[in-house]
């Protein structure tokens, strides 16, 4: 059920949802029990899927912070909502959103903790937001009259702490919608103090593409985010050199003294033991990895402890049977496949992201999806669920038709833009993933196609493009791409294919 602007109709508003909306940054499917992996102590991400539905298929249309923000947003790709990178965009905040449409049909609405869009929300009715990437001590947030505050804490738990009280002071006879956006486990994963060492006992094995030689696959070569290259000792793994350069770091400036102290009863005998060592080589980046990840995977449990919470606040106030929860990544990361942090490819692991859903009464408990759908899908399915037309030009589709019906067959193939050429020397590129294969053009930095048979090849390391035997596949796959192409409206993408012979 649709309301026309200005004649809001509140008398059904509790027939409809609630929505908690939870945005992570940075957080690989990889690291998460519930995808299978017995070293993510994820247990409230996992009881969210247990309750609810996990998807094994959620892909985003652009693997960056700001981009695939905005297309939760628009429903639409980054060609048309306009920021399609981190480095020169602006949200436009005077487009349409699910969250203005959810506002015009008598939705509370309000945005907590990371936004990441250059610009002031717009549609909400609350918001409080981290500049920026935000920090994870005693973070700063922008407030609504555009004054900024400082909050003594530990990121995860402030942002939290914000939605609580936000929940707390609301108008109980509206349906809301609450984004939590979360800092973790963004880049320089900085473990809550209480989470220090909780990794030290693990070893985490090697992928087996670690030393990936990228031959065949020229964006591989050239690109700039290796755990051995590209990781730094003293900003990600707090190896400083000096007191004074650890002391000039804006994260560890901002900490109180209690802070300080906690992390330097850590990582000083870290720091201590590594000299004594005198490492080098692949060694010294297998020490790289194992640090790594532990800083990681011990950022996540105080990312996971903060969505139980809330899942507890729900509880306890009642609102679990009509409120839909969503949690997903903004994108995937790499955890060492082929030797990377970070994300942007089209690869599987920066690609997919982690997405699962509980909406009690229509999603049964333990359903598993294997349907492809992606982050622009999320803003259509909400509004469908609250009974709010969709808007023409969101280029997303509904997926709880798909949870409703398990015989729907969902998409056949997805479509993926990056548009970065900085950072990490990753090149623009756009390509589309079916079931079994993926067709990528880059272009820009590197001008190449790549292709590859997931069946086969499900970690991506034979580029199959040109090789014979496959002319058929780069055929149909090339109309797949075309006929997305025309259907997204992406010109400058499909000038690109047409000048191809």
């Amino acid at each position: 059920m649709a309301v026309a602007v200005g004649v809001v109709d509140y008398s059904y508003a509790q027939g409809r949802p609630n929505i908690v909306l939870i945005i992570s940054d940075d957080h690989a499917y990889k690291a998460i029990g519930v995808y299978g992996n017995p070293l993510g102590r994820t247990p409230n991400i996992d009881r969210i899927a247990r309750e609810g539905v996990l998807f094994t298929h959620a892909y985003v249309n652009n693997s960056l912070c700001g981009p695939s923000r905005a297309a939760i947003l628009t429903g639409k790709y980054s060609h048309k909502n306009g920021f399609t990178d981190n480095e020169h965009s602006r949200f436009d905040g005077s487009q349409e959103s699910f969250i203005k449409e959810l506002q015009k049909n008598g939705y509370l609405t309000a945005w907590i903790g990371k936004w990441h869009l250059e610009t002031k929300p717009r549609g909400f009715d609350f918001w409080e937001i981290l500049p920026g990437q935000g920090n994870y001590f005693n973070p700063d947030f922008i407030l609504m009259d555009s004054s900024k505050k400082r909050v003594d804490g530990y990121a995860s738990n402030v942002i939290e702490d914000v939605a609580e009280q936000w929940l707390d002071s609301r108008d109980t006879s509206r349906p809301f919608c609450l984004v939590v956006g979360h800092k973790a486990t963004h880049r320089t994963w900085m473990p809550d103090t209480c989470d220090l060492g909780k990794y030290d006992k693990v070893t985490f094995p090697l992928p087996h593409d670690f030393y990936d030689d990228y031959e065949g696959r020229k964006a591989a070569q050239v690109q700039d985010m290796t755990i051995a290259r590209t990781m730094l000792m003293g900003y990600d793994l707090k190896m400083f050199d000096t007191q004074d350069a650890e002391d000039k770091d804006g994260s560890f400036a901002r900490m109180n003294p209690a802070q300080r102290a906690r992390y330097a009863a850590y990582y000083q005998p870290v720091q201590a033991d590594l000299a004594a060592r005198h490492l080098s080589g692949h060694t010294l980046t297998e020490w790289k990895y194992q640090h790594f990840m532990r800083d990681y995977m011990s950022t996540a449990l105080s990312l996971d402890r903060n969505i139980g919470r809330m899942l507890d606040y729900l509880d306890r106030h009642h609102l679990t049977r009509n409120t839909i929860v969503i949690y997903l990544s903004d994108q995937g990361f790499y955890l060492g496949e082929h030797g990377w942090f970070d994300k942007r490819w089209i690869y599987e692991e920066s690609f997919r992201t982690p997405m699962v859903m509980r909406y009690p009464g229509v999603v049964k408990p333990n359903t598993r999806d294997d349907r492809l759908v992606m982050n622009v899908d999320i803003g259509p399915t909400l509004l469908n669920a609250a009974h709010v037309a969709i808007p023409a030009d969101m280029q997303g589709q509904s997926f709880l038709p798909l949870l409703k019906d398990g015989r729907r067959k969902g998409r056949k193939a997805i479509y993926y833009h990056y548009y970065e050429n900085g950072e990490h020397s990753v090149s623009p590129h756009f390509g589309v993933r079916t079931k079994r294969y993926v067709l990528v053009r880059f272009y820009q930095k590197v001008n190449a196609w790549e292709l590859y048979d997931l069946a086969r090849d499900p970690n991506e390391i034979h580029n199959l493009y040109g090789k014979t035997g496959f002319e058929r596949t780069e055929a149909r796959l090339r109309k797949v791409l075309v006929h997305l192409l025309h259907q997204y409206d992406d010109q400058d993408a499909l000038k690109i294919v047409n000048q191809e012979p």
